[in-house]
């Protein structure tokens, strides 16, 4: 199956309107650069009966459709939460950077990690990037994000893109070659959540480039279906 969604393409000082087609969905997990930092986040799963993977990195797949732009996402029960990652999307041989949340169900996480990623919905922001306009200072890219917890908004994880794989690495280990198929979207990596991992009623999520001196943000409100039986 596929999906189109349609983005702004903020290139050059241009923003231009771009229609991307997406056929498959890619969650790169274990991303760390830092092998102490990816061990913390390992950790952190594991505090919550979520199994190490099977190697670092580790490429799970998810439906293309469960990529959305809305405002809002369903979710089963309480036990879901999102999380900040940068996103490459391939399209006739280019790559962009956008950012989203790899909203992922915690419960089913812990007896299934691919499972659980095809649980929820992964929300995206309408705007993406050129990734040629990136690679001079792509370490210096910040990845934000905030939950509202209980009424209160908290920034729930920060970090630089620094300390997660380089982009040709992630491609290199997880397609063998050198360029991003055409018609992936493909989740980056994510840092820790400050305080730990928990749910939210809000997910906030940012992408920022101190350089160029550009942001992307965007957000959803998490509704929770019962669970009856």
């Amino acid at each position: 199956m596929t999906t189109t969604i349609a983005f702004t393409l903020d290139a050059s000082g241009t923003q231009t309107p771009l229609s991307l087609t997406i056929s498959q969905g890619v969650i790169a997990g274990w991303t760390g650069r830092d092998p102490v930092a990816r061990d913390h986040h390992i950790a952190e799963l594991a505090a919550i009966g979520i199994a190490p993977p099977a190697s670092t990195p580790i490429y799970y797949r998810c439906s293309a459709n469960r990529f959305t732009t809305a405002g809002t996402i369903e979710c089963t029960g309480e036990e879901s939460s999102g999380e900040v990652e940068f996103c490459l999307f391939a399209a006739g041989g280019k790559t962009y950077v956008g950012v989203g949340s790899d909203h992922t169900d915690r419960k089913v996480e812990t007896y299934n990690i691919t499972v659980s990623k095809q649980m929820c919905d992964k929300p995206v922001a309408t705007t993406v990037w050129d990734l040629a306009e990136l690679e001079d200072h792509w370490d210096q890219i910040i990845l934000r994000s905030y939950a509202t917890i209980n009424g209160t908004r908290v920034l729930y994880q920060e970090g630089t893109l620094s300390g997660m794989l380089p982009v040709a690495e992630l491609i290199k280990k997880g397609f063998g070659g050198t360029i991003l198929p055409d018609g992936t979207a493909m989740f980056g990596g994510t840092f820790a959540a400050k305080g730990g991992i928990r749910p939210a009623t809000r997910f906030d999520y940012e992408i920022e480039d101190p350089v160029l001196k550009r942001r992307i943000a965007s957000g959803y409100d998490i509704v929770t279906l019962p669970v009856v039986g």
